[in-house]
């Protein structure tokens, strides 16, 4: 591992943002404003260092939201050429992307365990710890993908097919 540090942080913060969340649901069964601050101060670490540390480190990934003169939100997805490529570490890589897309799925758990629970008072925490969970997931995978480029010719292709697939399957049988 070229990154063990990076590599701690980016589970370490979605895994105490999540323990403390539990702790403090399950065993104190009291809604505190302090343990919230808590969590939202975890959480929002753990957003920034996958944003700006751990996807450039581990993956060569970056992404960032750049507002325009004219009050235009302009995104960039950037991934690392492919000559630099072998600078990335497999395990790294592997450890990045479980990180990242595990822990959300906590999260939106979480929203529908308190939306059938009614538990209204922490909802607010957890959509909110789904929110920055699932917009890390969304802006990597972007960028994984080539900004939206690779992924609109993926999403083209596949459905092309399956409108093939499905027009052979309807073809009438000659005689």
């Amino acid at each position: 591992m070229r990154h063990p540090l990076a590599c701690f942080f980016h589970l370490f913060f979605r895994t105490s943002a999540i323990l403390l969340y539990l702790f403090c649901e399950v065993f104190s069964r009291r809604f505190i404003v302090i343990s919230m601050v808590a969590i939202v101060v975890i959480l929002s670490c753990d957003f920034w260092t996958v944003k700006n540390v751990t996807g450039r480190l581990l993956v060569g990934l970056r992404w960032c939201n750049q507002i325009q003169a004219n009050g235009l939100s302009h995104w960039i997805f950037e991934s690392r050429p492919d000559t630099n490529r072998n600078v990335v570490s497999n395990s790294e890589s592997q450890i990045f992307w479980f990180g990242l897309t595990v822990f959300p799925l906590f999260w939106v758990f979480f929203v529908f365990s308190c939306l059938f629970a009614f538990n209204i008072k922490w909802l607010v925490l957890v959509v909110l710890g789904a929110v920055l969970q699932l917009a890390n997931l969304y802006a990597y995978v972007r960028c994984k993908m080539g900004g939206g480029s690779k992924l609109k010719k993926i999403a083209t292709n596949y459905f092309g097919l399956k409108l093939l697939k499905k027009t052979e399957v309807n073809k009438p049988e000659e005689l």
